[in-house]
């Protein structure tokens, strides 16, 4: 497992690059595409806030190693559907 530091590094890291894409595609797009880009750029700033909150406080019970994995898969799978709505 990652270091708490680390894996906040990746997490602000990988949001800063999909902000910058949402920002472009705002810009660059049609009227349509500014809409929804700009309800994807509230969404990934809410999702960058709730995964670092989340690394920050645990769940008391749980395995730290099973955490860890959990979030990590679910930050993908989130990032994923990101990427998927601003090429769609």
């Amino acid at each position: 497992m990652a270091n708490k530091r680390s894996l906040k590094r990746v997490i602000h890291l990988v949001c800063e690059e999909l902000f910058a894409e949402g920002i472009a595609l705002s810009l660059y797009g049609t009227k349509a595409q500014s809409d929804s880009a700009n309800a994807l750029l509230y969404s990934i700033i809410k999702m960058e806030d709730e995964y670092v909150r989340r690394i920050s406080h645990p769940e008391p019970g749980m395995p730290a190693k099973t955490y860890f994995k959990d979030l990590r898969e679910k930050f993908s799978a989130q990032v994923s559907d990101i990427i998927d709505q601003m090429n769609g």
